[in-house]
């Protein structure tokens, strides 16, 4: 699976954080790393530990485009050549001693508000263009949270649809009142459909109590949810993405790029940087959080095992996305290991340029939503979420800058606010 895994481009930090700290020690695909930008604005990603002596390189500073070791001075550009190492290359210059040493190095880059890695083989993929990094009318955040479980049970939540009724809508209606009745949308059949880059999931659901204006899908009808897994480890769900990406087999990095569509009545946001922000997955009890929707997910993934027990399974017909998704990733296991390019990998840049999956409603992501319906939507995270936080629905744990960003760029007026009751959390 790891070399499967390093076909691909993964995010793994946010540019913003860079930004703020020019060098950052991460761990991706059970390799201790560091991630560095240069005084260009590029980046860098080497071993986390010095060839001379193993000194933590995270520790280390930028120079120009090289990161310096902070014991001996040892000097690394981004291709991990040694070029500089101050003592030796007095004592030795004419035989330098660094032409023979050299660090592991993997190809690193900026792109919509996030750093992206490469580890695999040469000549890497393009990064996919999908279509909501063509966007340009909403407000994008990047959350990260890092997670105790493997990234594969995370990733199959995504073709778990049945889960959303339970885990989400009527969870956190029982959770503010016992008494409360079921009220989410109960599935009656549901579908996968198979694309170039994933898996799309389609349902056919009934309402039980008006959600939406817009039903979610006509009873007698299977329509597309906006919902799908990307290969190998995303999952797009309408105004976000989302990675799982592997720290190790034990620990999954989670990162969401999350766009919310502005109101017609405000001008598009200059967001350079966009925002970041880590969320967390426990209180200060130590005990996992439940009052948001990705944190929902979060503790029914880590509530699974450090790695799910799969020989103890019974799946029924609601986890046919889960079988399919397993049998590709054994497909594409195969390929890697014949030579081949795995499913979802782009390299012709004519081909993309905005690769398209299945929206929902588009139109509200690539035109904005007017301000009626804006707002009415924004209500609903104080009627149905176990928080009083209006402005993020999904995760736990935005910070006050960013939520005052958001609030400025969609024009929410503190009478909006003040006239909403909010929940406290039980």
């Amino acid at each position: 699976m790891g070399e499967l895994l390093r076909r691909y481009w993964h995010p793994i930090a946010a540019v913003s954080e860079l930004a703020e700290k020019s060098v950052k020690t991460l761990r991706l695909l059970g390799e201790d790393l560091v991630l560095y930008r240069t005084d260009t604005d590029e980046y860098g990603l080497v071993q986390r530990g010095c060839p001379h002596r193993g000194a933590d390189l995270g520790q280390g500073w930028v120079e120009g485009r090289s990161l310096r070791c902070s014991y001996h001075g040892w000097l690394f550009d981004q291709a991990g050549t040694c070029v500089e190492q101050p003592y030796e290359d007095l004592a030795e210059s004419s035989a330098p001693f660094r032409d023979k040493v050299k660090v592991t190095s993997y190809q690193a880059v900026g792109f919509a508000g996030m750093v992206w890695a490469y580890l695999g083989p040469a000549p890497a993929p393009l990064i996919p263009m999908f279509e909501p990094f063509t966007w340009d009318r909403g407000f994008v955040q990047v959350i990260l949270s890092e997670l105790p479980c493997n990234w594969l049970q995370c990733h199959e939540n995504g073709v778990d649809p049945v889960h959303f009724e339970w885990r989400h809508t009527n969870y956190v209606a029982r959770a503010g009142n016992p008494e409360n009745p079921e009220v989410g949308p109960r599935h009656t059949d549901i579908e996968f459909q198979e694309f170039e880059f994933g898996i799309a999931v389609a349902r056919q659901a009934e309402l039980t109590t008006p959600v939406l204006p817009i039903p979610l899908a006509p009873t007698n009808q299977l329509d597309s949810s906006g919902i799908a897994c990307l290969w190998p480890n995303v999952l797009y769900a309408g105004s976000s993405l989302e990675w799982r990406v592997p720290v190790d087999d034990t620990r999954t990095l989670n990162i969401v790029w999350h766009y919310a569509p502005l109101p017609k009545d405000m001008p598009a946001v200059d967001q350079d940087p966009v925002p970041h922000w880590y969320g967390p997955v426990t209180d200060d009890n130590g005990e996992l959080i439940t009052s948001h929707i990705l944190n929902q997910d979060f503790a029914a993934w880590v509530g699974q095992g450090v790695i799910a027990d799969r020989t103890s399974e019974h799946l029924g017909r609601s986890d046919e996305g889960i079988i399919l998704l397993r049998k590709r990733l054994f497909a594409d296991i195969e390929r890697v290991s014949q030579g081949e390019d795995p499913r979802g990998i782009v390299r012709d840049p004519e081909l993309n340029t905005c690769i398209a999956l299945p929206l929902d409603r588009p139109q509200l992501y690539r035109e904005g939503v007017d301000r009626e319906f804006f707002e009415w939507r924004l209500k609903r995270v104080f009627d149905w979420r176990l928080s009083d936080d209006p402005s993020y629905a999904m995760q736990a744990g935005q910070p006050a800058h960013v939520r005052h960003a958001f609030e400025k760029a969609m024009g929410i007026s503190q009478d909006f606010l003040t006239a909403q009751a909010p929940k406290s959390v039980p």
